[in-house]
């Protein structure tokens, strides 16, 4: 299913409205569903607004590379379903990126108030991935997976925040490998079995990309890309994207299409996006 979302309030808004919200809003939106039968593709259409409240953040979505159309993928360093949608952003990347410019926006999946040993979740992933593997064709690696069946040994304490931190720092320096960024760093964690919160895990890309490593290190550390990191999780938020990976494609300023919500295999997410291409051509 594809969702478009318009209207005409995309530059500055304070929350993006969505089905389940609509009946709790302060203004009433026409939404329609229309038929996998007609030309839209069962897509529904809704309209962003502006809360009433005024004390919200204004979140200002305006962006020099965006204006142009956009695919954006919100996806978190820790999701081993977005580990598994790698290859098919990859690819997606690969074949559209003269037709549209590719962000990455980190979803801040892992938060803790106080360090949470990777125990807990380790469990959870000894009995999930080999679904990932077997649906996705991704492979994850033994170092990855010593500390997957070894919680009582593993020193891991997880968390997203420095794996946002750092994608901001390499967007920087190189926007338009977003995808391939966020791929690398998801390689560097579920195959190589980096710990993402140990700075020495990035240090490996800062050679690759040509980084200078002390640069690197001082933003890595600074709390400028702490907030840049930030925000972008808040746009995430913003987008209310409830589960990773999210493809959202942006065709104007005030639409946007979402393509997959959920791994989605190469071919769907080919076929979605090409449907949109038609109908705005």
């Amino acid at each position: 299913m594809l969702f478009l979302l318009t209207g005409s309030l995309i530059r500055k808004f304070y929350s993006l409205c969505i089905v389940k919200t609509l009946e709790k809003t302060t203004k009433v939106f026409k939404t329609f569903v229309v038929s996998e039968h007609t030309t839209l593709a069962h897509y529904i259409c809704l309209p962003f607004f502006k809360s009433m409240t005024d004390n919200e953040e204004n979140i200002d979505l305006s962006s020099p590379t965006w204006g142009r159309g956009a695919i954006i993928y919100c996806y978190d360093a820790y999701c081993g379903w977005c580990y598994g949608f790698s290859k098919v952003m990859t690819q997606i990347a690969e074949e559209y990126q003269d037709r549209f410019f590719f962000d990455v926006l980190s979803g801040g999946m892992i938060m803790p108030e106080e360090p949470t040993h990777f125990a807990p979740l380790a469990k959870y992933i000894q009995k999930t991935y080999k679904q990932v593997e077997d649906l996705t064709w991704i492979k994850f690696g033994e170092d990855f997976l010593w500390h997957v069946f070894n919680p009582d040994k593993t020193d891991w304490f997880p968390d997203s925040t420095k794996a946002a931190i750092a994608l901001c720092i390499f967007k920087e320096y190189y926007p338009e490998q977003a995808v391939f960024i966020a791929s690398d760093l998801q390689y560097a964690l579920n195959y190589e079995g980096r710990d993402l919160t140990d700075d020495e895990a990035y240090r490996h890309l800062v050679e690759k990309y040509s980084i200078p490593a002390h640069s690197f290190y001082e933003k890595l550390k600074s709390e400028e890309y702490r907030e840049k990191a930030y925000y972008e999780i808040a746009l995430t938020k913003q987008f209310q994207v409830k589960g990773f990976p999210s493809l959202l494609m942006q065709v104007s300023d005030s639409k946007f299409y979402l393509l997959a919500q959920g791994y989605t295999d190469y071919e769907t997410v080919k076929r979605r996006l090409e449907k949109v291409l038609q109908e705005i051509d």
